[in-house]
């Protein structure tokens, strides 16, 4: 097994933590938040008093931040871990961040001679918990190899698609057309709705038919054909309404970037933008963007 630091332990990072721990690694933890270290300590984790500290004899460090700023600060900046980590030492970032970061601090370790992958994550805090996340890898195959088995005690698919920044390119593309199925399954359950027509019906009829996803099949945003959706406990979030907005803003600066027009992508970001801006809204799972499409038609 092997020794592991792990930075960020908020979310996702936590159970990922916990999964490393009972797959039998050893992880040293850090968080700036103090209850997020000891929740990891509760688990089996040893605490580290400082993102520095977690580098010390690992064979892998792993990052789990909010943005590319935060990952720029931990690898180039505040905590500079690019300039102090063993060249023995294997990097993942499972932070979801602009791919533009993503490629520039691994630029910055090829140049150091360091392995890194970029490894974002789908599959939201319910698979951190079972274990069962899809890792998109990005970097030379010869990292992706020594971190597989890495990965593999955190997640159940685990894929590299390319070069650096590959990792970043298929989450955010990913999660464009997770939001555009999500709004449009929405839609099409609300015109049920107003059609008379009985939604379980519905559900097993196009859960067959040509719009089948898995927005519908696995996360339907109305209470019923799906036990386990979020629409059947009050939409408490597996993946939140703010995480999506963040994806979708991350998806339209690369498309900006890449001079690409994505008119459902443009609307979808709006869509949940507004909808996140009221109440508590953005703390609520994604799927709960119906209960904003329904706002619209009252």
């Amino acid at each position: 097994m092997s020794q592991i630091g792990f930075i960020g332990l908020v979310n996702m990072g936590g159970p990922m933590v916990s999964n490393l721990i009972q797959d039998g690694h050893k992880v040293k933890a850090y968080d700036i938040i103090p209850e997020a270290i000891d929740r990891a300590v509760n688990k089996g984790a040893t605490k580290a008093n400082s993102a520095e500290e977690t580098i010390i004899d690992a064979e892998f460090v792993i990052t789990m931040l909010p943005a590319g700023e935060h990952v720029r600060s931990v690898y180039l900046e505040d905590n500079k871990i690019l300039y102090s980590v063993s060249p023995k030492t294997v990097l993942i970032d499972s932070s979801t961040i602009d791919v533009i970061t993503a490629r520039q601090v691994m630029e910055v370790a090829a140049q150091r001679g360091i392995e890194m992958i970029d490894a974002p994550v789908s599959g939201g805090v319910g698979g951190a918990d079972a274990g069962t996340l899809t890792f998109m890898c990005g970097g030379k195959i010869e990292a992706y190899d020594k971190a597989e088995s890495i990965l593999k005690s955190m997640g159940k698919n685990i894929f590299h698609a390319g070069d650096a920044g590959s990792g970043q390119a298929a989450k955010v593309c990913n999660n464009l057309m997770l939001a555009i199925q999500m709004i449009g399954v929405s839609e099409g359950f609300l015109l049920a709705e107003k059609l008379d027509l009985d939604i379980q019906k519905l559900w097993d009829i196009a859960s067959t038919a040509t719009s089948k996803c898995w927005s519908m099949t696995d996360y339907c945003p109305v209470p019923g054909p799906v036990p386990t959706s979020p629409a059947n406990k009050d939409y408490s979030a597996g993946f939140t309404v703010a995480m999506m907005l963040k994806d979708l803003n991350l998806s339209q600066v690369a498309a900006k970037d890449n001079g690409l027009n994505t008119p459902l992508g443009a609307k979808a970001t709006e869509l949940y933008n507004t909808f996140s801006q009221l109440e508590n809204n953005s703390e609520l799972d994604f799927s709960a963007i119906i209960k904003q499409i329904s706002n619209i038609n009252k």
